[in-house]
């Protein structure tokens, strides 16, 4: 990948555009641009859960320092979402399986491996509940700390099923275009890079029509590695047949 822009200049040149493209390679803190100013910026910044790996930061650097006022982003908004997961099949094979290994407790390894959110494509018709906006990112207006997020989130049971985790997605707009446009990566939509981000409950919930599943997530850069995520999550439920409250539950994204 770091000989992209190499491959970017012949491709210019070649198609006999080198006139008119300047490439430039480098990190974007750390080159100079033969302008002063912008107009534009352009980035695929996006990363797994939105911020994973993100270069979010970068694309927030580069409009402080060369954008002009009224400059356009694109893409200019994000926005995450929540909704609960039916899936005891892949909980019992890859988390639960560290109960009894070949008659061995390896227990302690469980808590390691629910630790880790998965990136995984889940089927729609296993979503059990609706879908909440946990937070929208305005980038052309955001400041550099906003990326960090504590959010509550409530959503609602829409049929008698049971609920093993939470599933985030996000969405991305180019709402600066003349015709807006964006996309999706939920899991009511056709499959992205990104796909969903699953994050297994310590509980497995017996869940009815109705009922209500309410909680905060809280995603905070890590200290060490700002592309790493740390996320804390409580959840509260109070069902007809099952009944659990987590606070402080910790995950990471390495």
């Amino acid at each position: 990948c770091s000989n992209i822009a190499d491959q970017a200049r012949t491709i210019v040149k070649e198609n006999g555009y080198a006139d008119r493209v300047n490439i430039i390679k480098g990190k974007i803190e750390e080159i100079e641009l033969p302008v002063d100013k912008v107009d534009i910026i352009i980035s695929e910044w996006m990363g797994y859960f939105l911020l994973y790996e993100s270069m979010l930061d970068s694309v927030l650097f580069a409009r402080d320092k060369w954008l002009v006022p009224g400059g356009k982003l694109f893409p200019d908004k994000a926005t995450m979402y929540i909704c609960g997961l039916e899936d005891a099949e892949y909980k019992e094979e890859k988390i639960n399986f560290w109960n009894n290994v070949y008659g061995l407790d390896m227990s302690c390894i469980k808590e390691m491996a629910i630790m880790e959110p998965l990136v995984e494509t889940v089927e729609y018709d296993h979503v059990v509940t609706t879908v909440y906006k946990l937070v929208e990112f305005d980038i052309a207006t955001m400041e550099k700390d906003s990326v960090d997020f504590n959010c509550p989130f409530e959503i609602e049971v829409s049929k008698n099923d049971y609920c093993h985790a939470l599933v985030v997605f996000f969405d991305v707009d180019f709402s600066a275009c003349h015709k807006p446009t964006g996309f999706t990566t939920g899991p009511h939509a056709a499959y992205t890079h990104w796909k969903q981000t699953v994050i297994y409950l310590r509980d497995d919930l017996t869940c009815c029509a109705g009922e209500k599943l309410s909680g905060n997530i809280k995603c905070t850069r890590n200290k060490k590695n700002i592309r790493d995520l740390d996320i804390v999550l409580d959840y509260k439920y109070e069902g007809e047949i099952s009944r659990a409250e987590r606070k402080d539950l910790f995950y990471r994204m390495r």
